[in-house]
């Protein structure tokens, strides 16, 4: 997966390529920290966000993107929110849809099946701020994911709602959570967003 990833992102014109899933130490507290709390800044900062798609085979129809995994999952909201330029791969590292457009979120096609996934609409991905508005409708985004930490469903959000907040393994979903709408509240007032732990 890491050489086809790096040879994909060569393809696309790049000498250095990133990857979340192995460039991170998580053995050592103070990279976690940082990781978890910058990770949204990364993917906002990158010339090319790469999805690979490994539940979507070569070749699939429209749809398929709708009913992959990786739209369940809690760590890939900032993932698709947060980059300028995203494209999605299938399992045999080809372009969702042979969609040849230089950045999946000009494709209409592919914004409308992570709109049916997700329930984001393409115009909050293209043009998202990280931040307190909005609030209630970001938890919700986040509500139907599972992550295989729990703690990381609250982490998972901290980019998208631009705060810093330690990282605590071991703390459990709740109290987690609960640390994360304590700073919500605090920064935004609005209270709407409680309802939906």
């Amino acid at each position: 997966k890491l050489r086809s990833f790096c040879k994909t992102a060569r393809g696309a014109g790049y000498n250095w390529a990133w990857s979340d899933t192995c460039c991170i130490d998580k053995h050592i507290n103070v990279e976690l920290q940082e990781s978890v709390n910058s990770m949204f800044i990364w993917y906002h900062h990158s010339a090319l966000t790469i999805v690979y798609l490994s539940d979507v085979p070569p070749s699939s129809k429209s749809g398929a993107l709708t009913k992959s995994a990786w739209n369940t999952r809690g760590w890939t909201v900032q993932e698709f929110i947060a980059p300028k330029v995203i494209l999605f791969y299938q399992s045999n590292w080809t372009l969702y849809l042979d969609d040849r457009t230089s950045n999946h979120k000009d494709s209409v096609a592919i914004m409308q099946e992570l709109k049916d996934a997700t329930g984001i609409d393409r115009s909050a991905v293209v043009a998202f701020r990280p931040g307190m508005d909005g609030a209630r409708e970001k938890l919700h985004w986040a509500s139907t994911r599972v992550t295989t930490r729990q703690e990381d469903i609250a982490y998972s959000l901290f980019g998208i709602f631009d705060v810093r907040l330690s990282v605590d393994y071991g703390e459990k979903q709740d109290k987690a959570l609960g640390r994360l709408l304590q700073e919500i509240v605090a920064r935004s007032g609005d209270i709407t967003g409680l309802d939906w732990v």
